[in-house]
């Protein structure tokens, strides 16, 4: 792990604050899908914070799309705080993610290619 994850703490972060919607602004709304969507991202987040083998980044956009469609599919679209919650958080983990995990494509490349 040669360099701080700035990406993986922004899916750590996102992932915190699905989980604590519910209880501090969102009224319980949403409650299940949030926490286990959130705890989810979170952990993803954690680990590669740790650099743990384990999730990858595509892992972490994976479960931030997941939060961020979570008002759609859970039916929790009317519940302004905790849908925009879950809108904001997954939207922006997922662009992070996204972004990281194409960006560590070429870098692999190379790195193969070089220990070859």
């Amino acid at each position: 792990m040669g360099r701080f994850a700035w990406q993986d703490a922004v899916a750590f972060v996102a992932g915190l604050a699905v989980v604590l919607a519910p209880e501090l602004w969102a009224d319980g709304a949403g409650r299940q899908p949030l926490m286990v969507l959130g705890a989810l991202l979170a952990l993803a987040g954690l680990y590669a914070l740790l650099g743990a083998a384990g999730p990858s980044a595509w892992t972490s956009t994976a479960f931030a799309v997941l939060v961020f469609v979570s008002p759609w599919a859970f039916g929790f679209t009317g519940e302004g705080a905790a849908a925009w919650t879950a809108w904001i958080a997954g939207g922006a983990a997922a662009i992070v993610g996204l972004w990281t995990a194409t960006q560590t494509l070429p870098a692999r490349a190379e790195a193969e290619r070089a220990a070859a």
